[in-house]
């Protein structure tokens, strides 16, 4: 599977929707969060058909960029998520689509790995956002952030799992590829994927104290957090398409 920009971005784009969805179940969250939420990740998707269209074209994918931000735009101020769910439902399409068109050795793993990074970035970035939504919403419930943290921390030993199976980052780690930098970036990313579910844990521990300091010290880790998640993902996708 190559790297490509306008892949990442719509993974980018396809998960953060999806987990705006997750959180807006709880009907708590006022209208403003949906709305910042579908302008940076629609934003992302109109980036992600940019990408596609001037480095490498694959036409389904691109399309499917263009239409999940026009989703997300048209539907801004909407109170409802449905559309929300629609618009992953084109994403995940043209990643798809994407994987088929880029695949390069194990088609079933390419899958894998892309729509669990989906999963994985949409989830890390949407906990740093919903944390600081509390500064605008300070009376709302701990609960849709609570969630969000103990799904992050089912789905990152999951990202780090397809990452590993073969031909993965064990081949990095014990040189059968060679990642240029004499094993560096393997143990690099080692470092990232670990850090990751650390960070992830003292979330959720911040956010088990009573003062309101703690929501603002959980979203102060989930800005770490999204550093070494996009290592454990980009660098492992990176050194992967070597």
């Amino acid at each position: 599977m190559r790297l490509d920009a306008a892949t990442f971005l719509l993974q980018w784009a396809t998960g953060g929707l999806a987990f705006l969805w997750f959180t807006l179940r709880s009907q708590e969250i006022s209208s403003g969060y949906s709305k910042l939420l579908r302008g940076v990740f629609g934003s992302l998707a109109g980036f992600a058909a940019f990408a596609g269209f001037f480095f490498e074209v694959v036409l389904v994918r691109e399309l499917a960029s263009i239409t999940v931000a026009l989703i997300a735009f048209a539907t801004i101020t909407k109170k409802s998520a449905q559309f929300d769910l629609f618009a992953v439902g084109v994403g995940v399409f043209g990643l798809i689509v994407s994987v088929f068109s880029n695949s390069t050795s194990n088609l079933f793993v390419d899958l894998l790995r892309v729509v669990v990074g989906a999963a994985f970035l949409g989830a890390v970035t949407d906990l740093m956002l919903l944390g600081h939504w509390y500064l605008v919403q300070p009376g709302m419930t701990r609960k849709p952030l609570n969630e969000l943290t103990n799904t992050l921390l089912i789905i990152w030993p999951i990202e780090i799992f397809v990452m590993i199976l073969p031909t993965g980052m064990i081949s990095v780690l014990n040189g059968s590829i060679d990642d240029g930098w004499d094993g560096i970036l393997g143990y690099f990313w080692v470092g990232c994927a670990s850090l990751t579910g650390v960070l992830a844990w003292f979330t959720r521990a911040a956010l088990k104290e009573r003062s309101y300091s703690a929501v603002m010290a959980a979203t102060g880790l989930s800005y770490l957090a999204i550093l070494t998640a996009f290592g454990t993902d980009l660098v492992a996708r990176a050194l992967l398409a070597i």
